[in-house]
């Protein structure tokens, strides 16, 4: 059995049990998920352990990774530009739409009071709450305490500093300290591997609890989640269309031919390098130069995948929205900032790692709790096709604008 299966085993076994148990002794039911949510927060904890020495060595390691590449010339400095940007527009976009979209579902208050009893031992850093308080948090004054506190963006901001500042010492030096985070970095990513190994009894025991104490709530408030997930990823890849167009100046018929054969192979592998070969076959159908599509669209691949950060800012808005908390522009443009970063530097790790390094301090400094992280990490792969697809149309659209800018300056 894949390890998606067994956590998905998992979630509907703990589900059914905790539903049936709430249906047959509601007394019980209060009494049993009270014996199991430790185990859950356990599991919870053991996640949470290994998110700031991940992250840091990420995104040192990502920022140095996109300064080799940006090195290699204007090509790649116009890719990685045009990245950012789209990168930026989908967390944006996702921080825009998300909460309006969970709007339109029934909030239950005691799923809310199931979420917050069974995660409560992993709450999240109060985040600022104003204008003031969250500049002056950005720049820490002392970085070992943010980590400490599991304040993200502002270790973030030092990781982005120390990672620039690694670009410009001595190469020998640079070399070796890349290669000290590159080794914490997979060292991190061992233990999330294990700690992911229990990940259907972690699961289990925290769907029981909230099933158990908030009925079917819990299934219906999942469904949700997956259902905003499917819409925006649809939403965004439909968007780079216009991207290729308008931005792009491609023809969106010429555009949608080339780029269905990628479309097709991502869908049914759900892999984006999978479909590379076929995004660079619909290049040359498109008549872009090959130095751009045999430079870009290689780069999109390792270092850029727009429904990433969609994705992350989805789950701690719907994280908001089942615990009843409003999130400010403050807090929804903090958290956009910090999974653009944390995405470029994360792209080349397993999809269960990346889903917990990444949602875990994403929904910390949007103040947020990380418990029901481990809940949606069961349903995450559902949606996968979709984002797989959206995720090549974006690859493509991304290498026309890159030709486009380059023609425009031969």
């Amino acid at each position: 059995m894949s390890p998606t299966a067994r956590v998905l085993a998992g979630l509907a076994a703990g589900a059914l049990l905790g539903l049936a148990l709430a249906a047959w002794q509601p007394a019980l039911a209060a009494q049993a998920a009270g014996a199991v949510q430790p185990f859950g927060r356990l599991w919870l904890a053991a996640l949470q352990m290994t998110v700031v020495p991940l992250v840091l060595a990420l995104v040192v390691v990502g920022v140095n990774t996109a300064s080799d590449a940006a090195a290699s010339g204007r090509i790649a400095r116009r890719a990685l530009v045009v990245f950012v940007v789209l990168l930026a527009f989908g967390a944006l976009f996702a921080g825009l739409m998300a909460p309006l979209l969970f709007r339109l579902f029934p909030h239950s208050p005691a799923l809310a009071e199931a979420l917050t009893r069974a995660t409560a031992g992993a709450a999240a850093q109060a985040a600022p709450v104003g204008w003031t308080d969250a500049l002056l948090a950005i720049v820490p004054s002392n970085p070992i305490q943010a980590a400490a506190q599991g304040a993200m963006l502002p270790l973030v901001v030092f990781a982005l500093f120390l990672g620039f500042a690694l670009t410009r010492i001595e190469a020998a030096r640079r070399r070796l300290l890349v290669d000290v985070f590159q080794a914490l970095a997979e060292a991190m990513t061992r233990i999330v591997r294990w700690v992911l190994w229990t990940a259907p009894l972690g699961v289990f025991a925290l769907i029981f609890a909230v099933s158990a104490r908030a009925g079917p709530g819990m299934i219906g408030a999942l469904g949700a989640y997956v259902l905003v997930d499917c819409v925006l990823y649809v939403a965004v890849g439909a968007a780079m269309l216009g991207v290729a167009v308008w931005w792009g100046g491609e023809r969106l018929g010429r555009f949608l031919a080339a780029t269905a054969p990628a479309q097709a192979v991502a869908a049914s592998t759900q892999s984006s390098l999978a479909a590379l070969p076929a995004m660079l076959e619909g290049a040359e159908r498109l008549g872009m130069p090959k130095p751009v599509g045999a430079l870009v669209l290689p780069m999109a691949v390792s270092l850029f995948r727009l429904t990433s950060p969609v994705q992350y800012m989805i789950s701690a808005c719907f994280i908001a929205w089942a615990v009843g908390t409003d999130l400010g522009p403050a807090q929804l443009l903090a958290g956009a900032a910090l999974a653009v970063v944390i995405s470029l530097g994360s792209v080349g790790l397993p999809g269960q790692v990346t889903f917990v390094a990444v949602n875990v301090p994403v929904a910390q400094t949007m103040g947020v709790p990380v418990g029901p992280i481990g809940l949606l990490l069961a349903v995450d792969t559902l949606p996968d096709v979709f984002a797989t697809v959206s995720n090549v149309t974006a690859d493509m659209a991304a290498a026309v604008v890159v030709a486009r800018r380059a023609e425009k300056r031969a």
